[in-house]
């Protein structure tokens, strides 16, 4: 993962390996508390006490636990809730700066050139000078209007920055629309998988030996089984993580939003130059 604005690479890989051992552990909680009942076949793709997915005479089956399309699946839905983490963390540290007053807020107080130098340099000289969109907001627009005296210039600079912002809010959530969309893609593979495994249980089977049809049906309507669990739970992971995204998402750009509404309160309506 690449880094970003107010986030070095070792927070982000904290949130990978933390997220990669929570889903560990979630996988292992759940075989030992459900180990052959129903809810481990449809949360984890194992079977039920008593039925096996060996392989007999070569035939193809799937994958034993742990080895399982559902257990790749979670894996990647705690990445997922590791990048909300992420998304989250970052939108807390764009939101700090709009306690510290970096600007005027009085009613009467109006802001000339010469009065915006000492609140660059104090912006500037902060921890979060480039790490939060308010200090990069305000120093934009204090460079350009120092430079070219014009609070028509400097309010166009300032809504290009919004944008240029707001893109880059869409840019952060490119890995989490990612797995999003992963999610659904690995369960209908699960799917095919189950559905083909099964199918190659049945080929060569005779249907007249009563007996070999009987040893055969537990072990095929189980892969039929884990076949269509695996999308069902593809399907509502997806949902969690889409829902989960799009508060986190709407947080980043409240705060971008309240960004850019202060500059123009306190920045944009102050200025005043002969």
């Amino acid at each position: 993962m690449a880094q970003e604005s107010g986030f070095g690479i070792n927070f982000r890989m904290v949130a990978v390996v933390v997220s990669l051992a929570a889903g560990v552990l979630f996988i292992v909680l759940g075989a030992i508390l459900f180990a052959g009942t129903d809810v481990h076949v449809v949360l984890f793709g194992g079977t039920k006490a008593g039925v096996t997915l060996a392989p007999e005479s070569g035939a193809w089956r799937l994958p034993p636990f742990p080895y399982t399309m559902q257990n790749l699946m979670w894996i990647m839905f705690f990445l997922g809730c590791g990048e909300i983490w992420v998304r989250v963390r970052q939108s807390g540290r764009d939101q700090a700066p709009m306690r510290d007053r970096l600007l005027p807020e009085d009613d009467e107080t109006m802001l000339r050139a010469s009065d915006l130098g000492p609140i660059y340099r104090r912006i500037r000289e902060a921890s979060y000078a480039e790490a939060s969109f308010l200090p990069r907001l305000i120093t934009r627009t204090i460079l350009q209007f120092q430079g070219s005296r014009s609070i028509e210039q400097a309010n166009s600079l300032l809504n290009s920055t919004l944008e240029l912002c707001q893109h880059e809010i869409e840019l952060r959530y490119n890995m989490l629309r990612y797995l999003v969309w992963l999610l659904p893609t690995l369960g209908f593979l699960g799917t095919v998988v189950g559905i083909a495994s099964a199918l190659g249980e049945v080929s060569g089977v005779d249907f007249s030996n009563q007996d070999q049809m009987q040893k055969m049906l537990p072990s095929m309507t189980s892969s039929l089984g884990v076949a269509f669990y695996t999308t069902l739970l593809a399907l509502l992971q997806s949902a969690v993580l889409v829902f989960a995204l799009q508060l986190a998402q709407a947080r980043e750009e409240r705060v971008l939003n309240r960004a850019g509404q202060y500059c123009l309160d306190n920045l944009i309506n102050r200025l005043y130059d002969k």
